[in-house]
């Protein structure tokens, strides 16, 4: 058995703009334990949401290695991490990133079927249950144009956690809601993370919320500190 689900060794991340070399990143080291809740803080334009990118693969680094489930998936090409990513991770993100042409229930039968080994009928199934349980039994059928925002990131977290992820990540899940709604949204992730085992790493720069994990770690000009 594997003692950490989520390995990261020594990432730094670099990139070139006119004025030169600009360093995101610089030696980050730290691991993620299953069932585990990791909240990683900072201000804007810290690395965070950079570092979080990496970990999940949809970003590779300049230097180091990302290890997930035993697999340094920062040396595999593009397609194999996004085999990874479906297999591993479920994601939130601040703007939602729902697709606007398909329904609430066509979002989250979409990462069942992209993850594959689903008939359309179990698909339909899992996606209505999944939904049912986030409250939204009346929303199936409406796009994301019709709903609000709190309506919108429960369809996202239907769709992070209908594919039973060991870990989700999530990008400031609240960034584009107003605080009640903000606390109720973060209310289920964990309610959610503990009915299903699922690790959490959580990206934000409301300290209060980073509480709420077992474990925090603070990000400064590209450095955990």
């Amino acid at each position: 058995m594997l003692e950490y689900l989520l390995e990261v060794s020594r990432v730094s991340k670099r990139v070139h703009d006119a004025s030169g070399e600009l360093n995101i990143l610089n030696d980050i080291s730290l691991r993620v334990s299953a069932g585990e809740t990791l909240s990683i803080i900072g201000a804007s334009g810290s690395g965070k949401s950079t570092l979080l990118s990496i970990m999940a693969g949809l970003d590779a680094p300049s230097s180091g290695e990302v290890l997930l489930g035993g697999t340094n998936i920062s040396a595999l090409g593009e397609d194999e991490r996004a085999v990874f990513r479906a297999a591993y991770i479920g994601f939130v993100f601040q703007n939602f990133q729902l697709i606007d042409h398909l329904t609430a229930l066509e979002n989250v039968m979409l990462a069942l079927e992209l993850l594959g080994g689903e008939g359309a009928t179990h698909a339909r199934v899992k996606a209505t249950l999944m939904l049912e349980r986030v409250g939204l039994a009346s929303r199936l059928n409406h796009y994301p144009r019709f709903m609000s925002g709190g309506e919108q990131q429960r369809v996202a977290l239907a769709r992070a956690f209908v594919v039973k992820p060991k870990i989700l990540m999530a990008d400031e899940p609240t960034g584009s809601l107003d605080h009640a709604t903000g606390a109720l949204i973060m209310d289920l992730i964990f309610e959610l993370n503990s009915e299903n085992q699922t690790a959490l790493v959580l990206v934000t720069h409301d300290s209060a919320l980073a509480k709420r994990c077992s474990r925090s770690v603070t990000i400064e000009a590209g450095c955990i500190g």
